[in-house]
Order: C-alpha cells, then structure tokens, then sequence
C-alpha cells in the first residue's frame, strides 16, 4: 500500500509495519523529521508533544494544530511539516511514532516514492 496522507502514515507506524512505502507532499516532510538532529528533535518532539496531548484530550476538537505548536517545533522543521508531525501523531496516538519513523532506514528513493523499512 502506497501512502500519501499523514493520517495512513500514522496508522502504519501505529501497526509497526515493516515496509512504509510514500508518495506525493509527504516524502519531504518524512526526509525532513528524519534528517533532524538528535538536539533539535528534542526541542521539536517537546513542542509537537504538547499540541497532540492537546488534540487527543480533546478528541480533535481543540484549536488548530497550527495555532498550539510551540515555536521549538516550527524553528526546527519549518510549519507545513510541524503540522505534519502533529497529524502523523495524533493518528498514531502519540508521539513514540515520529521516534519510530526516524528509525525507520530509507531502503529506497526514486521515481517520486520513498521506500522505509524498519530496523
């Protein structure tokens, strides 16, 4: 199954899938919150921490992901893909999926789809 949403993204992480493969907007912001560091991942993870923990208590119903994301999460990985990994979270439950996709190894990139596989 090809994944082109943050939503399906999320569920693959949620079902540990071994194999992720993306297309589509999504490929960038997935390089982007693997390409981060260890210290600024920490203060973007903190941040996005906060504005799921805020959705998710709120069934989806609190404000928009884009007005709760602290400015750690935005400095670091810009505001589409801050979103993104709030989204990515919230359908996941929680933030231990953004860790697992940094895990994740990029097996394959081409022909615009990105290939993970987990470790």
């Amino acid at each position: 199954m090809t994944i082109n949403n943050e939503a399906d993204l999320g569920e693959a992480l949620k079902n540990e899938q071994d194999t992720i493969e993306i297309e589509g907007h999504l490929i960038s912001k997935v390089l982007k919150i693997k390409a981060t560091g260890k210290v600024s991942w920490a203060i973007a993870i903190a941040a996005i921490g906060i504005a799921v923990a805020v959705l998710i208590a709120s069934g989806g119903t609190g404000a928009p992901a884009s007005g709760i994301i602290g400015g750690g999460a935005v400095a670091v990985l810009g505001l589409t893909t801050a979103i993104s990994a709030v989204s990515i979270a919230v359908a996941a439950g929680g933030v231990g999926a953004l860790n697992s996709l940094r895990s994740y190894e990029i097996a394959e990139q081409r022909n615009g789809k990105l290939v993970l596989k987990r470790k």
